[in-house]
């Protein structure tokens, strides 16, 4: 058994770069409803050079963050900007209950905002909506199953033994709620 240690006790905050921070704004306040809570401007030496940026952040619930970056100077922008694949396998996922993920459904449908940049998965053990910012990132607005800690029991349980199972070549499924 793995000894549990001091476990961080929540996200400060995600950053990313942003190509555009007023379509940034728009997305997070008006389509997810995360409010604009702090912007910084500023010059550092970074990486050898000098360079001057402007760092927002959008509020989670829980005191934590999302954070987008933009450079004044092309260059800058654009080696750190990143180019983001659409895969859902890379993408940030939220907490929320039913009447927010019904509210952000609604919001990103008023939005025009269409498959393949938003999609909805039932997995089972939770609901999760997903949903493509402008920059390319994914979120996912997670429902838990009404069972959601029997089923965190569960899954601690047998994590290890599940994992070392499926490296081992058995892929069968253990997801049982669907």
């Amino acid at each position: 058994m793995v000894q549990m240690k001091k476990l961080p006790t929540r996200l400060h905050h995600n950053a990313y770069v942003t190509k555009d921070q007023e379509k940034t704004r728009q997305f997070y306040e008006e389509v997810i409803g995360l409010p604009l809570v702090a912007t910084w401007c500023e010059s550092d030496e970074l990486f050898g050079k000098v360079r001057t940026y402007v760092h927002t952040f959008y509020a989670i619930g829980d005191g934590g963050a999302l954070a987008f970056f933009q450079f004044a100077d092309p260059a800058d922008q654009a080696e750190f900007n990143p180019t983001m694949p659409f895969t859902p396998f890379h993408h940030i996922a939220l907490q929320v209950d039913t009447e927010t993920q019904e509210a952000i459904e609604a919001r990103i449908a008023k939005a025009g905002i269409k498959p393949p940049a938003t999609f909805v998965l039932e997995h089972g053990y939770c609901r999760s909506v997903y949903v493509t910012d402008p920059n390319g990132l994914i979120l996912e607005f997670t429902r838990d199953h009404p069972d959601a800690e029997k089923i965190s029991r569960d899954r601690r349980a047998d994590a290890h033994q599940s994992l070392k199972r499926w490296l081992e070549g058995d892929h069968t499924s253990n997801n049982t709620y669907r």
